[in-house]
């Protein structure tokens, strides 16, 4: 624990993850908030309510990068006025907007979110030296993990004692303040001898080479992943006629993950993204043979003392990966491949439980992480050694 002491002793770093965490868990019941807005208020279908939430996650795949270049060239504060006035304008809109209006802001709001994980990954890699930085964005896996336990059941809980408009502008109230928190503490996205230096970017085909590509394949594949678990659990535990345990087994695995995160953070070696990928990919496949809510809960164990870890050290790896100046698109680029493999791991989990049985999901997603970790090793071995920028204590590879 000695090592989070120290990472919660550097000036700022634990009011920017409070703050940071505000937001993130009001980002995250995004979905959830809207969902229950569609089906409730407007009183149309969960499909249609799909489409919005679609239409936020690609707004939210595109808008990544671009925000990320604003911030390399503008700063924290400037992007954050831009995406606070964007998310004032839709919440308050919310309640009011008819469907085909609402698909279109929806893309909008999610190209203009707050990036307050973004921000977040950046200033850990600026306040951090070497050895701090792997802990730090330990905590900083283990505070999305907690955001994504936190976030759709607090909407849940909010809209069963108030009605859905209400619990909108909440959600964007929430966002407002986490975002204007963080703008209040500016924090560096820089080193300071980094900023001194100052200086644009490399052009992208100089940085965006194999290793960084390595990084951004396996974070679709590890969010492709998880995303298909969770329509795998409920899938298993329909057919067992257990539904309502699903919270109960999806909580064991957020837990789980939580402690593994910190266990990681706190260990001494780091390990290889491809080699934590792929036991995470391993350690899926056996929760197909689970046919109770019992026997779930203990098969998605393993699978999330690793999740964390995972996630740890792809954003480890981008931070060292990514020269100084454009570290914020390189941040961006992750956060739109995390998305893209959330938006794409369910579809493809379901379709593996459709043509067969529940188990299949839990196959299916267990392979597409494993084809990731596997396109990871091999890209990896292509990255060639190159100097990196700003004044690094270490010189090691990244993903290896």
């Amino acid at each position: 624990m000695s090592r989070y002491r120290e990472v919660l002793a550097v000036p700022g770093m634990a009011v920017l993850l409070a703050v940071s965490l505000l937001a993130r868990v009001a980002i995250t019941a995004v979905v959830m908030a809207l969902t229950l807005h569609v089906v409730l208020r407007l009183g149309l279908s969960y499909a249609a309510a799909g489409g919005v939430a679609a239409a936020l996650t690609a707004g939210l795949a595109l808008g990544g990068p671009l925000l990320g270049r604003l911030l390399d060239r503008r700063g924290v504060r400037a992007v954050l006025l831009v995406t606070v006035v964007a998310q004032v304008v839709f919440w308050l809109s919310v309640p009011v907007l008819p469907y085909a209006v609402l698909l279109g802001a929806a893309a909008v709001a999610g190209l203009l979110m707050v990036p307050a994980q973004s921000v977040t990954r950046q200033a850990i890699a600026a306040m951090t030296t070497v050895t701090q930085r792997r802990p730090a964005f330990a905590l900083e896996s283990v505070q999305g993990e907690l955001s994504y336990m936190a976030g759709p059941a607090i909407v849940v809980l909010c809209a069963a004692q108030t009605s859905p408009g209400a619990v909108a502008w909440g959600v964007g109230a929430a966002i407002v303040a986490g975002a204007a928190g963080i703008a209040w503490l500016d924090p560096p996205l820089r080193t300071p001898d980094e900023a001194a230096a100052g200086g644009d970017g490399p052009p992208r085909r100089q940085w965006l080479g194999a290793g960084m590509v390595a990084v951004l394949t396996m974070a679709f594949g590890a969010t492709a992943l998880l995303s298909g678990l969770d329509i795998a659990i409920v899938a298993t535990l329909r057919a067992a006629g257990q539904v309502p345990w699903a919270a109960v087994v999806m909580a064991v695995s957020g837990l789980a993950s939580i402690c593994g995160g910190l266990l990681y953070g706190a260990w001494s070696r780091p390990l290889p993204t491809w080699l934590l990928l792929g036991l995470l990919g391993l350690l899926t496949l056996p929760a197909g043979l689970a046919r109770d809510w019992r026997w779930l809960c203990v098969a998605v164990v393993g699978a999330g003392l690793l999740t964390a870890p995972t996630l740890t050290t792809m954003v480890d790896a981008m931070s060292r990966l990514a020269p100084v100046g454009v570290r914020g698109e390189a941040t961006g680029l992750l956060s739109t491949a995390l998305s893209a493999g959330f938006a794409l791991g369910s579809p493809l989990a379901g379709l593996a439980i459709d043509h067969a049985e529940p188990g299949a999901g839990f196959a299916a997603s267990g392979l597409a992480a494993l084809a990731a970790a596997l396109a990871g090793f091999l890209l990896s071995r292509r990255q060639a050694p190159r100097k990196v920028d700003g004044p690094r204590e270490s010189r090691r590879p990244a993903l290896k």
